[in-house]
């Protein structure tokens, strides 16, 4: 099967474009408060209308901002080096998940001492609204025929244009590849963004510990990410990070495997002490 030709640009008027990469953007964010708003009506009495805007708004900062400097200094700190106006060259695309996850914990930190809201309270909250927005920003990828993954005679794979893979095969060359590939980007919608979701959901949908549902996606990303990592092909310019076998992503994903082992355990602990 082909990769089905997309184009990235919905419309445009004169200079200006509306994107499909920057609409998944905006349906991710959008998703977020509006989940949010549910799971608002459902347990009233803990957050207000104007605390959900103001998470929404510091985290979608946090998110746009850490993901850009994360995929400067984690994939590209060579090129930022030589030249750091690189990193507000923004239209020419590159965006970090485990960037942009530290800027939302930066923005969280901000928004804990305004509201005096407990940190982990908060992550509980946001953790089960972030999935579907995940999810669509892989689909942006998919769009933007970003992330191809590794070579494949799985039923599953495509054969991408050579526009899409010449970083992995520079031999490539006419219109198409000629070989399949993991829809890697695919893969990661539907575990980081679908199956992440229908987790965190069924769990936070009756009363936890504190920090549990935090624990939960932490390693439940990171799980899902490192797997899905051995689909997927690593970036071109940085190949295998660790016993040329583990790329950036799954070494970035480890530490929050284990710190959110530690939360789960700790959540469980902290129940077992109440009951004794």
């Amino acid at each position: 099967m082909y990769y089905p030709a997309i184009d990235p640009v919905i419309f445009s008027v004169g200079p200006v474009a509306l994107r499909w990469y920057g609409l998944m953007y905006v349906l991710g964010f959008a998703a977020v408060f509006w989940l949010g708003s549910m799971r608002m009506r459902a347990r009233p009495g803990g957050w207000t209308q104007e605390q959900l805007s103001d998470l929404v708004f510091y985290g979608a900062l946090g998110a746009v901002l850490g993901g850009r400097i994360g995929y400067v200094l984690f994939y590209n700190l060579d090129v930022f080096l030589d030249n750091p106006l690189y990193l507000i060259r923004i239209w020419e695309g590159g965006m970090s998940f485990h960037g942009g996850f530290l800027g939302v914990l930066g923005a969280m930190v901000y928004f804990c001492r305004s509201t005096g809201k407990s940190f982990l309270a908060v992550t509980d909250f946001l953790a089960p609204l972030c999935p579907l927005g995940l999810g669509f920003g892989r689909l942006g990828n998919f769009i933007n025929m970003e992330l191809p993954g590794r070579v494949t005679e799985s039923s599953l794979g495509l054969i991408y244009p050579c526009d899409a893979v010449r970083g992995l095969n520079p031999l490539c060359v006419g219109t198409w590849e000629g070989v399949m590939r993991h829809p890697s980007s695919l893969y990661q919608a539907l575990s980081e963004g679908l199956l992440l979701f229908v987790i965190l959901w069924w769990l936070s949908a009756r009363s936890q510990p504190r920090g549990l549902i935090s624990g939960a996606f932490l390693m439940c990303y990171g799980g899902f990410r490192f797997m899905t990592e051995f689909l997927r092909s690593p970036d071109p310019h940085l190949g295998f990070i660790v016993f040329d076998f583990l790329s950036m992503g799954q070494l970035l994903s480890l530490p929050m495997i284990f710190v959110g082992l530690w939360l789960i355990l700790r959540a469980r602990d902290q129940v077992a002490d109440r009951s004794a």
